[in-house]
């Protein structure tokens, strides 16, 4: 790295480590959200209520309707109303999506080289989450709703990272603030699930992603998906990444013939033919 550059490196490391300290800095969930979820937890709530609740929440309720008309459904009649939604996805499906929509929402973007590095990221995040969704359906075992949240709060922190850089005039290159993802992204991710208060699976999730060789158990779990999605998205993003053969994953070793079969290109062939279906998913995050 040259000498400007580590300079510049050595101050942005400063400004997130700072982050780490005054964790009153890092983003809550919105009342709205706890209120949702609160309902949703109530074994007691009417479904009208929650229909009311959710209505109050118009980007919300857009999202469910477009997620619930997605590839992930086969429907011969999409749902049309927030009662069918709910009514279809379930109340854990509903609050898994709650999540995923209030996480977009909750950085707020300083200046355009900030809104720029979040849409980045984002549409990187959910293009990741979409493939763990879809592979999900594939692959049975885990609900795709699950997955697409396991796989975004996986990289929770990434988003946190942007978090430090309020100031117009510190905002680091994408190079930049990738490295420092790649140093403080699972901490911080780590952190903003406990402030959350989330379920732990999630939390432990973040710890093992990216490990390759880190499976338990003998049949495919959520931890299988989203690292099956991860490296999906790191060889989409670069061909040339410093990645194992596929093979070598032990995620891909729990699969069987023919879910197991791999394109020319070193990914998944359930990947490579359902690639449209996983960008409509993306779309419905966007």
């Amino acid at each position: 790295m040259l000498q400007s550059e580590a300079s510049d490196y050595s101050i942005y490391r400063r400004v997130v480590s700072q982050l780490m300290q005054g964790q009153e800095q890092l983003p809550s969930l919105p009342t709205i959200t706890l209120d949702i979820r609160r309902a949703l937890g109530n074994p007691d709530v009417s479904l009208g209520a929650l229909v009311r609740l959710i209505g109050r929440d118009p980007a919300l309720s857009a999202m469910l309707m477009k997620h619930a008309s997605s590839a992930l459904y086969r429907h011969t009649c999409a749902p049309k109303t927030l009662h069918e939604v709910i009514s279809l996805l379930g109340m854990a499906e509903v609050d898994r999506i709650t999540m995923l929509h209030s996480i977009k929402s909750l950085f707020t973007l300083h200046s355009p080289a900030h809104k720029r590095l979040f849409i980045e990221a984002w549409e990187r995040l959910v293009v990741k989450a979409s493939t763990c969704a879809m592979l999900a359906r594939l692959l049975g075992q885990v609900t795709p709703e699950h997955a697409l949240l396991a796989s975004l709060l996986s990289e929770v922190g990434t988003l946190a990272v942007l978090s430090a850089f309020k100031d117009e005039s510190v905002i680091p290159s994408s190079d930049l603030y990738y490295k420092l993802c790649r140093e403080y992204s699972k901490s911080l991710g780590v952190i903003v699930l406990k402030k959350w208060s989330v379920d732990n699976e999630y939390i432990d999730i973040i710890r093992d992603t990216g490990n390759w060789q880190c499976s338990p158990g003998a049949r495919l779990q959520l931890l299988d998906l989203v690292n099956l999605a991860l490296y999906h998205a790191l060889k989409e993003r670069n061909p040339l990444a410093d990645l194992p053969p596929l093979q070598e994953l032990a995620a891909y070793q729990k699969l069987l013939p023919p879910q197991d079969f791999i394109g020319e290109n070193g990914e998944l062939s359930l990947v490579i033919t359902h690639r449209a279906d996983i960008l409509a998913i993306a779309q419905t995050l966007r």
